[in-house]
């Protein structure tokens, strides 16, 4: 009999590292896999879908304006069980990080279903940082039964928590193959405009920028956008933000940067011309997660806007360089990889960590070489 899968995720970047998990287990006929989202983040999880040819066979639609973390976890828990009753999965996949990641790992658990966690094994320790994804993680992997961590240093994390390392397969990250599929694809036109408009072709240097964590609102994150404010003076570069749709980002982020010269923002892009326009990026500054790991896929130097990450194996690395929210760290060590060609050589040459592509099937022969009860 094959082995009933339920795949379960809910914004973009769930949808984005778990889509080549997805298509690996279609492919297998020793399962039989189903999809629920909850589209915690509908608009920007529906284009992931579309792009991989994902038809859901279960949609929640669970998005409500200006939604509180308690509200959306009420809602997981109580239009989930339902599915997982009519489901009846023997498996439970979930991705990350996320409100659905962490609701619908505990409401497994509850039902006695074995749970598998994509991306496992990430720590900051602290919870608050990134918040509240920290804690998010944590009830994932105290419930999960299979741990596909993205690297050895995930995996030691979690050997260090008390997993059986019998539990724990190193897998690489799937964004990566994501990333390789994507990649391949026609530039977009809304791309090769925009680069046209902003003279990337004639030497403009183009500074990629994404920025919306939670706990950067308020200061820190003015703190960023001043920063840009400053970098825009040179005239050798364009910098290209396109702006999250949170208010507490929208608000700052208008106020501050609009109609600055060299600034251009834009509203929140798609995965396929989102990573198309980082292949041209010469420098990332970014408080994201999921794109501490592509760029360097590209060899494109990445500050890291926040003063922990749970990614160090790309700090380690040299891929990655931590730079916090201060104004004059930001400036300075961008700047630096600007104008020295060593220092930025250095970052840009550094080996990708993260994964080589081919996660999505090891994880897929992890789950059918777990041990029949």
């Amino acid at each position: 009999m094959p082995i009933r899968v339920l795949s379960i995720f809910g914004t973009r970047p769930e949808a984005v590292k778990m889509a080549p998990v997805v298509l690996a287990l279609g492919k297998n006929p020793e399962i039989e896999p189903f999809v629920c989202v909850t589209a915690q983040h509908r608009e920007m999880l529906d284009q992931v879908l579309d792009l991989f040819e994902i038809r859901p066979d279960v949609d929640l639609d669970l998005m409500r304006p200006d939604q509180s973390l308690a509200g959306l976890s009420a809602a997981i828990f109580s239009h989930l069980e339902p599915v997982l009753e009519s489901i009846h999965p023997e498996w439970v996949l979930v991705q990350g990080d996320t409100t659905t990641v962490a609701i619908a790992s505990l409401l497994s658990y509850y039902r006695r279903i074995k749970v598998g966690h994509v991306e496992a094994g990430l720590r900051t320790y602290d919870k608050w940082q990134p918040f509240p994804e920290e804690i998010n993680r944590k009830i994932a992997g105290v419930t999960a039964d299979l741990h596909f961590a993205p690297t050895e240093w995930t995996k030691n994390n979690l050997l260090r928590e008390g997993v059986p390392e019998t539990a724990i397969h190193v897998t690489g990250n799937p964004v990566i193959d994501s990333l390789r599929f994507v990649s391949n694809q026609k530039e977009p036109e809304f791309v090769t405009r925009l680069a046209e408009q902003l003279g990337l072709d004639q030497g403009k240097r183009l500074i990629l920028v994404t920025a919306h964590r939670r706990e950067n609102f308020g200061v820190p994150l003015e703190n960023v956008f001043e920063s840009l404010k400053i970098l825009a003076a040179r005239d050798d570069i364009e910098i290209v933000y396109p702006v999250h749709l949170n208010p507490n980002v929208q608000e700052p982020a208008r106020r501050i940067l609009q109609d600055v010269p060299h600034i251009t923002l834009l509203a929140p892009l798609d995965y396929l011309p989102m990573v198309h326009l980082m292949k041209r990026a010469e420098i990332v500054l970014t408080d994201s997660g999921g794109i501490q790991e592509e760029a360097p896929s590209f060899g494109i130097p990445t500050l890291v806007l926040r003063d922990v990450t749970e990614r160090p194996e790309g700090v380690e690395a040299g891929t990655l360089r931590l730079v916090g929210t201060n104004v004059e760290k930001i400036t300075t060590e961008t700047t630096l990889l600007l104008d020295n060609s060593a220092a930025y050589s250095k970052m840009a040459k550094a080996a990708n960590p993260f994964g080589d592509g081919f996660a999505a099937g090891r994880i897929v022969k992890a789950l059918l070489d777990f041990p029949v009860e």
